[in-house]
């Protein structure tokens, strides 16, 4: 054998001790004999344990290291010093889910899954916040047994095949030499005990289906995406296991009027020309109800009129956002003669020479002006 030991383990030759032993373990799970029948899987096992049993023991490691060559520990299970053939069980009782010398039966209760679902709300319940009915269906505890999946008046037994342990013994040949390791018992899948008559109103499982309603509280600044937990609301377990969680994801509605904009609400309304040149006193409807909006004479298009403290209430916060209202300018696109004249002659009263008629003058007054004609 001309193996490098290092190389079988794959790790580097200044690995240290608890990096080989890690090695060697995650190799045995894949090569063992109990666990990979192939018979190359046997040999390159043999080769890899007797790389572990050299470079695991300091003084062998140190005599291969130097020159001493593969061979040095012989084969585990000799009675070399430096092999634990407690690592072994250990290992090969996790890697199949077996329990541990001094682990109990496995508990029939089980933690009942999340639950999620989602909601749409509207805008006003951002603002304010609201209380929202959530119906969904999910397992709750059976009626008939209580969890206990027993049938009423019998109760489970004690299994007679491990005697209440939940596990029992197998004894194994192997390279090793012979093998015992622990396995949930066959009879009670390792609960210990065995339920003779199973609850007709779960079939045995302690809970059963059904359409449960739920109060959910929105606090108001939520948004969209915002995910409201309900500890324990969710699904219970199987025999009469803890529940899981409620989850409540919202979904917020467009508005026909407002949108968001952090903590404010923001609308665009369309005033007349005129009213923004004179100035008025419009009504604006809102959450808070029918506010009223003063417009100041000579409003430019796009000017942001404030309302304070009318907007949305944030999360853990009491201060109000504001409503901004931007203003849009309705310019006429048709104007009948008289209301034609009338702008003629408040521009010319303002001397706005950019509103003259385009063909005053005929086509060539321009050129008239610029010949002093």
């Amino acid at each position: 054998m001309n193996d490098d030991y290092y190389e079988l383990l794959g790790v580097s030759r200044d690995a240290s001790t608890e990096e080989i032993k890690k090695a060697y373990r995650k190799l045995a799970r894949t090569l063992h004999p109990d666990v990979n029948p192939d018979p190359e899987a046997a040999e390159k096992f043999k080769k890899v344990s007797q790389a572990y049993e050299t470079l695991s023991h300091a003084d062998k490691r140190r005599q291969y290291d130097m020159g001493g060559g593969p061979g040095m520990g012989g084969f585990p299970g000799g009675g070399g010093a430096g092999f634990d053939f407690n690592d072994i069980f250990d290992m090969f009782a996790g890697a199949s889910g077996m329990r541990g010398r001094n682990q109990g039966p496995v508990p029939r209760q089980r933690r009942g899954g999340d639950v999620l679902r989602r909601v749409k709300i509207e805008l006003r319940d951002v603002v304010f916040g609201t209380e929202q009915e959530v119906t969904f269906r999910t397992a709750v505890l059976c009626e008939r047994c209580s969890g206990s999946c027993a049938e009423p008046g019998t109760s489970p037994t004690r299994c007679t095949a491990c005697n209440g342990s939940g596990h029992v013994q197998r004894v194994q040949q192997s390279l090793l030499g012979q093998m015992v390791t622990m396995a949930p018992c066959p009879t009670c899948e390792g609960h210990g005990d065995v339920i003779e008559s199973p609850c007709t109103g779960c079939s045995g499982h302690g809970r059963t289906a059904t359409e449960r309603t739920v109060t959910v509280r929105i606090p108001s600044g939520v948004e969209n995406g915002t995910r409201i937990q309900l500890r324990g609301e969710g699904e219970t377990g199987e025999a009469g296991g803890p529940s899981g969680d409620l989850f409540v994801e919202l979904s917020v509605k467009d508005h026909e009027m407002f949108d968001r904009s952090g903590d404010d609400l923001v609308t665009t309304i369309s005033v007349p020309m005129t009213t923004a040149a004179l100035g008025a006193t419009i009504p604006l409807e809102t959450f808070d109800g029918e506010q009223e909006l003063d417009i100041r004479p000579g409003a430019q298009p796009g000017e942001e009129i404030l309302l304070k403290g009318l907007g949305v209430t944030p999360l853990r916060r009491e201060r109000r956002g504001d409503i901004r209202v931007v203003l849009d300018v309705d310019v006429p696109s048709a104007l009948t003669d008289e209301e034609r004249e009338l702008l003629e002659r408040f521009a010319a009263l303002r001397g706005d020479e950019a509103t003259r008629p385009k063909n005053h003058g005929g086509p060539f007054a321009k050129l008239r002006e610029r010949l002093n004609l």
